[in-house]
This record gives C-alpha cells, structure tokens and sequence, in this order.
C-alpha cells in the first residue's frame, strides 16, 4: 500500500513500508554509498520492493537507509514514461570499482537492457558518493557529475540525511 502526496504538476511523492526505512542496526561494512535507483518500464515500484527484499538478503551490503520514491518527468530522452526514483545508502565493504559491477549485475538481474543513452529502463542503479571520495576514471566518476542538477536525486537525498 502507498500514501501519496503530489509535490507540484510534474513531481508526485510515494510512501511504502520500504521507502522511506531506516535501518537501527550496526553494519560492520567498511564503506557508506549513497545509490540511486530509478525505472520507468514496468511496475517499478514493485521492482523498488524486489530489490530491497534482494539487498537485504546479500550479505555484500547492508541497507542503512531508503528515501521516499519520486515520480518525475524524464530529462535528456523525454519520449518516454515518468520515472520513479529513489535513493538507498548502503554500507558495503566492496571497493568503488568492483561495487559498480555489482550495480550492473544487479540491473541486469532485473532485466536492464542498454539501448541508448537516457533510454527507458527496468532498472537504473548510480553510485552518487562513495564513502566521501573523488574518483575520476574513465568508466566510473564520483561524486555522480550530474546529481546536484537532477530533482530525481535531491528530493530524495534530503529525506536520507542525518
């Protein structure tokens, strides 16, 4: 069941069980990483649920927080449904790289197939911060560049802060 509240025209909120939680206990992961996680091809926010419920059970990370879910309009390929977004903050003790393609494997596992840029998708998962690291690489940059332009990351964000 979700309790919804719309924020203005384009921006509606949704609350579940999952989304927003907070975790009370300890993690012994080394490492904090915020995620964000998005869709727009199915019943996203039961993908949202099957994901906290997979995170959950794999002891590579813990699940620390979870925001509410956003719907908002679509930015760079906008021929395409409202996205659902939120974030996660997750302690893990994988470093930055090898935590990526854990992200991709999960995406994956649930059915994200890469067509395009800004493509619709089933899954989208992005590291925004990393334990307080910059990194610069070729296929991995942190902070996430775009994450303070995008409402999709700062609506929820301010929910998960401490």
């Amino acid at each position: 069941m979700y309790r919804t509240r719309k924020l203005n025209d384009s921006l509606t909120s949704f609350y579940s069980l999952r989304f927003p939680y907070t975790n009370p206990f300890k993690s012994s992961h080394r490492y904090e990483t915020v995620v964000g996680i998005g869709g727009n091809i199915g019943d996203v926010r039961r993908r949202f649920e099957h994901l906290f419920v997979f995170l959950q059970r794999d002891k590579r990370v813990t699940i620390k927080k979870t925001s509410l879910i956003l719907q908002n309009p679509p930015f760079g390929y906008s021929k395409q449904k409202d996205f659902l977004n939120s974030i996660m903050i997750l302690q893990t003790s994988i470093q930055p790289k090898e935590f990526l393609h854990y992200l991709l494997r999960v995406e994956k596992r649930f059915g994200r197939k890469r067509s395009f840029e800004n493509a619709p998708r089933t899954l989208d998962l992005d590291i925004i911060f990393f334990d307080n690291r910059v990194i610069k690489a070729k296929d991995l940059t942190i902070p996430h560049p775009a994450w303070h332009t995008r409402e999709s990351v700062i609506i929820p964000l301010v929910g998960v802060q401490k």
